[in-house]
């Protein structure tokens, strides 16, 4: 599985590469909207920071004016990744898109028939929340489980990014069904890292070790 951070914030994003397992970082404007930067320049200084893939969201709502601003957000480095919310005019700029070489990461997807649409149109990542699922009473695990059997049935090369996780046990079942990725935040990322029982054993070590004669 590869681990992308869900985040816009760059000592986040620091932090979680330096411990050798991040994958890429997705953004979105919420995200963005907490760093007081210009959005390209964020985006570009990340992308330094992180070479694999890098999530950048259109805001444009009609795939005529999606695919230009798609085409000048891929332009600030070649590991950029379009996010678009999935929808007629998405399907449509994500064609478009994928036919001019651009990588389409459709995000709010919230149905497997949303996911078969945008693996037909050609994206190169498929983002379903299941967090969001979840807090409708929603199983949003059984919805990443059902992509993964339809994308196998028919070979389609999309990657599921399971998004809006919530905590450690998703990331976990994310695994178990076979999702190709979680983007995660570094709140929860933290947590997957850490176990109450690692830090008894470190601490009784450390006490242990205090007794040997050196």
């Amino acid at each position: 599985m590869k681990f992308f951070l869900d985040t816009a914030n760059l000592e986040e994003i620091k932090t979680v590469a330096s411990w050798g397992i991040l994958d890429g970082v997705t953004t979105n404007p919420s995200l963005v909207s907490k760093e007081n930067r210009p959005f390209k320049d964020l985006v570009a200084e990340i992308c330094r920071i992180v070479p694999g893939p890098i999530s950048a969201e259109c805001v444009a709502s009609e795939a005529a004016a999606i695919v230009p601003e798609a085409k000048e957000l891929a332009a600030i480095a070649p590991n950029v990744v379009i996010k678009i919310p999935v929808g007629i005019e998405g399907l449509k700029a994500t064609k478009a898109l994928a036919a001019a070489g651009v990588k389409v990461n459709m995000t709010l997807v919230f149905s497997s028939g949303q996911a078969l649409l945008a693996a037909k149109a050609g994206a190169s990542f498929v983002s379903p929340f299941i967090g969001r699922l979840d807090d409708i009473s929603q199983d949003g695990m059984a919805l990443v489980e059902e992509i993964a059997a339809i994308y196998a049935n028919y070979d389609f090369p999309t990657e599921i990014i399971v998004a809006s996780i919530r905590h450690p046990r998703h990331v976990i079942e994310a695994a178990l069904v076979g999702a190709h990725i979680a983007t995660v935040p570094f709140a929860v990322m933290e947590k997957l890292v850490r176990h109450p029982l690692t830090d008894i054993g470190i601490a009784r070590f450390l006490k242990d070790w205090g007794k040997v004669k050196s």
